[in-house]
């Protein structure tokens, strides 16, 4: 079945206080997934930038695709905690991708299972580094 993008907006108003009726269940696994994707890489952009030192990260407009680069420069470090919290960010991101652009998303309760999972094993990862 075609996901009703209009759930999204019942579930901002519901958030923000507004409620004018139930976004429905896919909204919400929707959402949640997406604002994992987002836990995950915000948290992993500001290591790279408050602990590490990255400096590309504070141009704006960036000149590249911060999304990526998070990941790249955590999948190709020889560390392998780091090269997992790499692998759980590209997860993520593809996760994300199916919950924010797809109509049609199957398995969306074992998606945001798994996109949980994997935003608490990136943020507990970045907290031992």
């Amino acid at each position: 079945m075609t996901f009703d993008w209009s759930a999204y907006l019942k579930l901002a108003q519901e958030l923000a206080g507004d409620d004018t009726g139930s976004p429905g269940e896919e909204a919400k696994l929707r959402s949640s997934v997406s604002r994992a994707y987002y836990a995950a890489f915000c948290k992993a952009r500001n290591h790279l930038r408050d602990i590490d030192g990255h400096q590309i990260l504070s141009a704006d407009p960036p000149k590249v695709n911060v999304h990526k680069y998070v990941r790249d420069e955590f999948k190709n470090s020889s560390d392998i905690s780091r090269k997992k919290i790499g692998d759980n960010l590209n997860r993520l991101r593809i996760h994300r991708n199916k919950a924010d652009y797809n109509d049609v998303v199957t398995g969306l309760p074992q998606l945001t299972t798994a996109s949980l999972k994997w935003t608490h094993d990136v943020i507990s990862a970045l907290n031992t580094l």
